[in-house]
């Protein structure tokens, strides 16, 4: 039975047992400069690390993947842990980031209109920043919150970004999108009590955004406040029922509390929703861990 006193972070053995690995291969990606050497990970860690596996798994050289991560690094402002912060895949070949709906050559920087075919690749531009005329508050507090996205998944310096949500925010306090990813700015820049007061901005702008819930949960889920952290996901679930990311967490942490029921209870519902990607590989080794565990314990 797991213990009930709750943990903030996974052990090594933690994450050989989400991830499926060995001690021995974790040791090889820390030797190779892939992930720096520690004996506690966090939530983020793991997402780190399952994005490298899939890139191993792909058969990409380790230098190529450190060349990918610098290459990230320097050319997206505000990006300092591009495993966990972004959207990585591989065809074998190219390691690529989703920007914009587009996949970007990590390493060149290019734009991939045809993932197969790097050779069809095109830098991307922005288009001009417009001021629009004669429209309410709200409407450019809207514009200005799309060009916030814009400017975000282009990889422009994320102060410009920044700018432009704290301009939709001042023109219509109302703008619960742009509290919301103003905060989650803050939260990758570990710049928590800051993020904090931004989820609650959103929140007392449109107190059912389910999304606003969910990363308030997250924050607090980091923090080690595991009570608070359950009940902004189980709000998230109540307002988006078929919320699969909230189910994960909830299953993780109802695991950090020793409630192993309730796990698998979210194990479960999160397989229904999402039985494809990656993480339900994590998922359904955690079912069947908890069912043995359960199994060994009822005899």
């Amino acid at each position: 039975m797991l213990a009930n006193v709750p943990r903030q972070e996974y052990s090594r053995e933690d994450v050989r047992r989400l991830l499926g690995i060995s001690e021995q291969q974790l040791r090889g990606w820390e030797k190779q400069g892939l992930i720096p050497r520690a004996t506690r990970f966090l939530f983020s860690d793991l997402i780190a690390l399952r994005t490298l596996q899939k890139l191993r798994e792909n058969r990409i050289p380790a230098q190529r993947i450190i060349r990918a991560i610098e290459s990230l690094k320097s050319k997206l402002a505000g990006i300092e842990r591009p495993l966990s912060e972004l959207k990585i895949v591989s065809d074998g070949r190219t390691i690529a980031v989703q920007i914009a709906g587009q996949k970007m050559e990590a390493i060149s920087g290019q734009m991939l209109f045809d993932f197969e075919t790097a050779e069809l690749g095109s830098l991307a531009t922005l288009p001009a920043r417009s001021k629009p005329t004669r429209v309410s508050a709200a409407r450019q507090a809207e514009l200005l919150f799309q060009q916030g996205l814009a400017l975000e998944e282009s990889g422009a310096p994320i102060e410009e970004a920044i700018a432009a949500y704290r301009e939709a925010v001042e023109l219509n306090p109302a703008a619960a999108g742009a509290w919301v990813n103003l905060g989650t700015i803050c939260f990758r820049q570990n710049k928590l009590a800051e993020a904090e007061r931004h989820y609650h901005k959103a929140l007392e702008a449109e107190h059912d955004y389910a999304l606003a819930h969910f990363n308030l949960g997250n924050l607090y889920d980091e923090q080690g406040r595991l009570g608070a952290a359950r009940e902004c996901y189980l709000r998230a679930l109540k307002l988006k029922p078929n919320y699969a990311d909230a189910h994960f967490n909830l299953a993780l942490l109802c695991e950090k509390t020793g409630d192993s029921l309730k796990a698998v209870y979210h194990w479960k519902a999160y397989l229904k929703l999402d039985g494809t990607s990656s993480w339900a590989d994590i998922a359904r080794r955690e079912l069947e861990r908890l069912r043995r565990t359960t199994l060994i314990h009822s005899r």
